[in-house]
């Protein structure tokens, strides 16, 4: 025989209402919303009956009625590339934090670098009526972002600018970190350096790529071909070209590392080798300062980049008439002794 529903067992997907909460403390519908919403007119003992039957219940208010009322929801959306990529969790954190400041909730998601998935995470954010978005973008083209920002949707970008429309940019300086890392080498003696970066389609990528050409030319330094390598950051694919420019008759004396993923692939990649080659991350990274030699970086402050953001975003949220700005933070060299290796001489213990 089938068994019945006992009074106390859960209705799942069945959440109690205000009318819930009135039946069981004897009251009316309208006494509910008043002590729900603070208002006064309510005795102490009624009060507290209202209070015990929604203790009792689980009831949570619906503020649907209201967010159509006010035309907001109290919601932000955030398009992230990984979530499992380390970079992203200080920034994550940051923009949480801002947005809890202001009394919004934070939506997030990743698109794994695919424009379409970043495409159909955003829209998707919007048509959940979140109030703004921060979108680390993958692909090329924002125009699809157009309606929603006309819309009212607040719209920054973040690490890398909007495609095909002008809206707000938060970015490290990639170029400037870039070029300081290689002419930091350069300035150790060496004058064959690598490259290894991310795919060229991506903005952070190329403007690290030019950061590195430039430092080589300010030093007068030709770079060959073979010393640059731009593609996904798999493994296999950064340590093949790493084993390329570290092999053959002139093989580089230092790499230069795109992102923090490629860095790490690297130091496994040269702790192979028997004979010492000098190293620079960009992006900092968890225990790079307690290797042997730890990693020199240029860091950059994801937090900061959240933090700028948000509050750019909260700017536009207020009502401020202000041109889409491009916002460029500095990025910082922290050198730990990999980048200090001179050519040809091992590395103290």
């Amino acid at each position: 025989m089938p068994q019945t529903r006992r009074p106390s067992d859960p209705r799942y997907g069945n959440r109690p209402t205000m009318k819930d909460v009135a039946a069981r403390a004897g009251v009316g519908l309208k006494t509910v919303s008043r002590v729900v919403n603070g208002e006064a007119g309510v005795t102490p003992d009624t009060v507290r009956r209202v209070q015990e039957a929604i203790e009792a219940l689980g009831f949570r208010r619906n503020d649907s009625a209201r967010v159509l009322r006010k035309g907001r929801t109290a919601t932000v959306g955030l398009v992230l590339e990984d979530l499992a990529d380390p970079f992203y969790g200080p920034l994550n954190r940051a923009v949480e934090e801002v947005a809890r400041a202001h009394g919004a909730l934070l939506i997030n998601g990743s698109s794994a670098e695919d424009p379409d998935r970043e495409r159909e995470l955003a829209l998707a954010l919007c048509a959940r009526r979140v109030d703004g978005l921060i979108v680390i973008p993958a692909g090329d083209d924002h125009r699809y972002l157009e309606p929603e920002i006309r819309a009212g949707v607040a719209t920054v970008f973040v690490d890398r600018p909007a495609g095909r429309i002008d809206a707000d940019v938060v970015l490290s300086d990639s170029f400037g970190g870039a070029r300081a890392g290689v002419a930091h080498l350069i300035g150790g003696g060496h004058r064959r350096i690598g490259f290894i970066g991310d795919q060229p389609h991506i903005h952070t990528a190329t403007e690290r790529l030019r950061g590195y050409r430039a430092a080589m030319a300010d030093a007068g330094l030709a770079v060959a071909e073979p010393w640059v390598s731009l593609g996904t950051t798999a493994p296999d694919r950064v340590g093949e070209a790493a084993r390329a420019m570290l092999t053959g008759p002139d093989p580089v004396t230092a790499v230069f590392a795109g992102n923090n993923r490629v860095t790490v692939t690297l130091v496994r990649v040269l702790a192979q080798l028997p004979r010492p080659v000098a190293l620079v991350g960009f992006d900092d990274f968890e225990l790079a300062d307690l290797l042997r030699p730890g990693v020199t970086v240029v860091a950059q402050d994801a937090a900061a980049l959240g933090r700028v953001a948000t509050d750019r975003l909260f700017q536009r949220l207020a009502g401020a008439a202000l041109p889409p700005a491009r916002i460029e933070l500095p990025t910082r060299l922290i050198p730990r002794g990999s980048g200090e290796i001179p050519p040809g001489i091992p590395p103290a213990a």
